[in-house]
């Protein structure tokens, strides 16, 4: 058994596509129409066939709160692996993303937590 999609929830799917694939680097895979929204994922230009990213939209009346709770109590709503987080901050800052936890070494993993834009945290992480 293996993850073969997850979700994020998303305020704005096309927002979301161009957070997701201008700043942070994936590529889109899917981008199908269904009603008002659409079927969109991403995926790591690394593993194409890999685990894919639904930009899920957020229209649920639960989801809202629940998006604001995890916001309130710095919860990332996902986790994403990178090389080097210090380094990918910096690449990241640049372009104009928010931070709310900037590289914190913990041990052997090191951690900052991003603004995705859509209404998420999401962190970045590295183990060593």
């Amino acid at each position: 058994m293996r993850i073969h999609l997850t979700s994020v929830f998303v305020d704005d799917q096309e927002k979301a596509l161009r957070f997701y694939t201008g700043a942070l680097g994936f590529v889109k895979k899917h981008d199908v129409p269904i009603g008002e929204a659409r079927w969109l994922t991403v995926v790591s230009p690394e593993a194409p066939e890999g685990t894919e990213l639904l930009l899920e939209p957020d229209g649920h009346p639960a989801v809202k709160p629940y998006k604001e709770a995890l916001v309130h109590d710095g919860i990332p709503a996902a986790s994403f692996a990178v090389d080097d987080v210090t380094s990918e901050f910096g690449r990241l800052s640049e372009l104009g993303v928010t931070f709310v936890q900037e590289p914190l070494t913990m041990g052997p993993v090191t951690t900052a937590v991003l603004d995705d834009t859509c209404g998420n945290l999401i962190q970045i992480v590295h183990s060593a």
